[in-house]
């Protein structure tokens, strides 16, 4: 059997990662993949390694292996050098004694062959085929999302929540933010599957948290790291209180796509525009009030947003362009 490894940091693990995997289990019987993971930095081994998984979950013959490490001790470089490879050589020969071939992406993968006596097999060296690195990506999310799997992309998704209470403007705020930062959005589950707040079933509140999710879900892995969401989990547990008087649990997996980095909370002193689907004005309000109520108890940070729907966008493209600015370079 000729067993071949690779290795990397994988931090992102991108298509051109994806590409070389795919063209090491063509010239082998069976393939390692060797997740590199220093202490410094701050994706664990575990992560990077369930992305590869996941994009390859279908390939029976490859495995992923993870060697944790402390930068005092193994160089943290991709510099291509006889005394850097020398210094890994050993971890290799540890984990792949009876490999017979290396495949990589850089020209260090000479030297490594070379010192374990196996074959060397490089892939793309010159990023021809997919014009990418993680530094790259790294240095810019945004103008790289497209080189990202969409086993990734979920991690890196830069998730904003618009909430409040009925006739608050939600739904037209999500609309234009998708549109000025030419980004995915998901529109309120509930509105299509509830057509009148004044009549529905603690069933169909299950049917919206499942749907909702799905939306998520499917726009996290879309063209854009930015996704506005109008409203979440934590609005749908409360009509189901506020209604009801019954919890909602709809399970850990909702909870975890629906989770975001922002959260905006419209206030209610926008004009109440009733169009005979809605709640009355004062339930509109009791609704508000519980609304806070659950994301108290969650523990959900948020930012208010007041004025009329000019204010509204103005307020929340400053809030929603503090955090770009933090997450555009990872």
């Amino acid at each position: 059997m000729n067993k071949a490894f690779v290795f990397g940091k994988f931090l992102p693990f991108h298509k051109g990662h994806e590409a070389m995997i795919n063209f090491a289990l063509k010239k082998c019987d069976f393939l390692s993949v060797l997740v590199c993971c220093s202490d410094k930095e701050t994706i664990p081994a575990p992560v990077r390694i369930d992305w590869i998984k996941k994009t390859f979950d279908k390939q029976s013959n490859i495995e992923v292996k993870e060697f944790n490490y402390s930068e005092t001790d193994f160089p943290n470089t991709s510099v291509s050098s006889e005394e850097v490879s020398e210094i890994w050589v050993p971890v290799f020969k540890k984990y792949f004694p009876d490999y017979s071939t290396v495949i990589t992406s850089e020209k260090y993968g000479i030297y490594v062959a070379r010192l374990m006596n196996i074959e060397h097999i490089p892939f793309d060296i010159d990023r021809n085929l997919i014009p990418v690195s993680a530094t790259t990506i790294r240095n810019d999310l945004f103008g790289n999302w497209k080189f990202l799997p969409n086993s990734v992309k979920p991690y890196y998704a830069i998730k904003v929540v618009l909430l409040g209470s009925e006739s608050t403007g939600k739904t037209t705020l999500t609309k234009m933010l998708s549109q000025h930062y030419n980004c995915s959005f998901v529109l309120e589950a509930g509105r299509e599957i509830i057509v009148d707040s004044n009549s529905f079933s603690f069933a169909d509140l299950q049917l919206v948290a499942k749907e909702h999710s799905k939306r998520i879900n499917n726009a996290i892995v879309g063209e854009s790291p930015l996704v506005i969401i109008d409203t979440d989990i934590h609005i749908t547990k409360s009509y189901a209180r506020f209604t009801f008087g019954k919890e909602l649990d709809p399970g850990i997996e909702i909870y975890n796509s629906n989770k975001a980095g922002l959260y905006l909370y419209l206030n209610n002193d926008a004009e109440y525009f009733q169009d005979g689907t809605r709640l009355n004005e004062p339930d509109r309000n009791l609704l508000d009030f519980s609304h806070r109520q659950i994301l108290a108890e969650h523990k959900i940070d948020y930012i208010e947003i007041h004025g009329n729907w000019q204010d509204r966008f103005i307020k929340a493209v400053q809030l929603i362009g503090q955090v770009l600015s933090t997450k555009s370079n990872l």
